[in-house]
């Protein structure tokens, strides 16, 4: 089966970009990866970082320049002409999503939806830019022969007639070969992020403020755009006001994990979410999460991976009581590593995409010869 997407920062996750960031766009490398691995033929489009026609292959993943002199829709066109996949994968929402899918469908190419936010399933909440084109949006959902949900809650949150093509396609993360024991760790609490109204930078820094004795190593850029200027300059100056914040900035993907598997915690202030990948990858590290709010399906409740505390002062005493105990939080901490090894490795999510394309395809969506490994990525 071939199958096509786009996206140049999945190139750049590829290439080792240190540059590079965006949870989605991480996964579908990850994705991608696993489903050429799985034998699938797969190409990623490339519209600005490569020169049109330039090929490379990197993991048995094809990314192809495309051509960049016309508009993003004939671009799309010319690519899926070219290389005749049978399926197309497109991620978050977005108002080109609806001619994108159209022009998918009338090349006799399936098209998939891939959630990564839950706002995603809440069309007319959904855009970030031209929030008026909302029902070009829809009219991708509704010409989407899967829809990809990151979980439960996102498939009940969508009207009604989509959720007979809702799927769940769990989250990828490698197993690092080795744990820090939470007693031999820097005594600190890591929040990871790229920096959004939506991460809720103040409510870290006020759980911060409530803690003057706990380290906190923060990694992340701003994503200037959604942000009035003066607010943020004024949020990041207390931020890093603060003496016992180490606001470290973009740091590349490698060295967000090596913090990661360092803390003792991670710390999520987000008011809206998908499935966090950071969560994955601190669990996979043995690292507990403290969530002020956001808790996919209640994992962190149901399985003990950490503390959904709900209110600051819930946060704030959660961060110090599991700081003060390095074997409750080693415990909690073996109980996430064990829980996405069984759930979240690359067999699960590949076996997911293949069984919801499977579906559509009346058999055909599944690829007989599989060399899938047992999740590393």
């Amino acid at each position: 089966m071939r199958i096509v997407h786009v996206n140049d920062i999945v190139f750049g996750y590829a290439m080792g970009d240190h540059s590079a960031r965006g949870g989605a766009e991480r996964y579908a490398w990850h994705l991608l990866r696993e489903l050429a691995n799985a034998g699938w033929s797969v190409t990623v489009g490339v519209r600005f970082k490569m020169q049109p026609g330039e090929e490379k292959v990197i993991a048995g993943v094809r990314f192809l320049g495309m051509s960049r002199e016309s508009h993003f829709l004939l671009d799309w066109f010319k690519l899926l002409k070219q290389v005749k996949p049978d399926w197309c994968l497109w991620q978050c929402a977005d108002y080109m999503w609806g001619p994108a899918a159209e022009i998918a469908r009338w090349l006799g190419v399936r098209t998939a939806f891939s959630t990564m936010h839950d706002r995603d399933v809440q069309p007319r909440k959904a855009l970030n830019l031209r929030k008026s084109w909302w029902p070009l949006y829809v009219w991708g959902l509704r010409r989407s022969n899967l829809i990809l949900v990151q979980h439960q809650g996102q498939r009940d949150q969508l009207p009604a007639l989509l959720q007979g093509r809702a799927y769940s396609l769990p989250g990828i993360v490698s197993l690092p070969s080795t744990v820090i024991p939470h007693s031999e760790r820097s005594g600190s609490v890591a929040w990871v992020a790229v920096i959004r109204p939506v991460k809720r930078l103040d409510r870290l820094i006020e759980t911060a403020r409530r803690l003057p004795m706990v380290r906190f190593m923060v990694c992340g850029a701003p994503a200037t755009g959604l942000w009035d200027r003066k607010a943020l300059e004024m949020i990041l100056e207390q931020l890093q006001s603060l003496p016992n914040v180490d606001y470290r900035g973009h740091v590349d993907p490698e060295e967000s994990l090596r913090i990661i598997g360092n803390a003792n915690l991670l710390l999520s202030t987000s008011d809206g979410e998908g499935f966090p990948s950071v969560f994955l990858e601190a669990w996979a590290a043995g690292t507990p999460v403290v969530s002020v709010e956001i808790d996919p399906d209640h994992k962190i409740q149901n399985h003990g991976l950490g503390i959904v505390a709900n209110t600051i002062e819930g946060t704030a005493e959660a961060v110090r009581s599991l700081m003060a105990s390095p074997q409750r939080c080693q415990d909690l901490g073996v109980k996430a590593r064990h829980h996405v090894e069984q759930f979240y490795s690359a067999t699960v999510a590949v076996h997911a995409f293949e069984k919801a394309a499977a579906s559509v395809s009346g058999g055909r969506g599944t690829v007989k010869q599989s060399t899938k490994s047992d999740g590393a990525v």
